[in-house]
């Protein structure tokens, strides 16, 4: 499997049946995390919850573990998006994960996701999969590396309001069709270069044959928002 950055190119995405392809569950983070002294989350883990798009929301998580219990949990701008999920106090083998199902999709499933870093925030990562509860796991993607954002020798800074190509990869690997629950987890493998270094994760999407453009991911996502704020 090799991991790849997509084209961007801002087009509308018009899924197919829902019982073959189209958007399975995608986290775009709507919700801000609780600030202020007492109320900002840490511990070992906090899940953001249920994906807030897509055919298998139900049941679905998005959560980070941590070896340490100071680990801390925010949510700065996303890429493109309002709000990402961001912690620090990252060790080998601290990750984001992902459940969902894709019971009922039989096309080839490919997950794209945004990710960046802080100056000191780890950025050696793999993506591993499990499709029997954690039992057995497969890598997906032996080795990828994760951008900084911000700072100097970054490529670009994250914004709420610009989506920037360079931070959004995918992959694609049969088996995960038809699978009652898959676990998909982005595992640090080299260490951060400070407790206060972070890392952030966005618009994580689990896609069922064709995929849309970056552009058209983070459109949905605005769209998204908008939607909630005539609501």
């Amino acid at each position: 499997m090799s991991l790849r950055l997509l084209a961007s190119t801002a087009t509308v995405f018009l899924a197919a049946s829902p019982a073959l392809g189209g958007l399975v569950a995608g986290w775009t983070i709507t919700t801000a995390f609780p600030t202020g002294t007492g109320n900002v989350p840490t511990g070992q883990t906090y899940s953001v919850g249920a994906a807030d798009q897509g055919a298998q929301t139900t049941g679905s998580d998005l959560m980070s573990w941590h070896a340490s219990a100071a680990a801390t949990y925010t949510s700065p701008s996303g890429n493109g998006s309002q709000y990402a999920f961001s912690s620090n106090n990252w060790a080998i083998g601290d990750y984001y994960q992902a459940r969902f199902s894709t019971a009922g999709f039989l096309e080839a499933i490919t997950v794209t996701w945004d990710q960046a870093r802080s100056s000191t925030g780890p950025s050696a990562f793999e993506v591993v999969y499990s499709t029997d509860g954690g039992t057995n796991w497969n890598v997906a993607v032996a080795s990828y590396t994760v951008l900084q954002s911000g700072g100097g020798g970054a490529p670009g800074t994250w914004s709420s309001l610009t989506y920037n190509t360079l931070y959004t990869s995918s992959f694609s690997i049969a088996g995960l069709e038809n699978q009652a629950e898959v676990l998909l987890r982005f595992r640090a493998t080299g260490a951060a270069g400070g407790t206060t270094g972070s890392n952030r994760i966005d618009n994580v999407m689990v896609y069922s044959g064709e995929v849309p453009a970056p552009g058209a991911i983070a459109l949905l996502a605005v769209a998204g928002l908008a939607a909630r704020r005539r609501r």
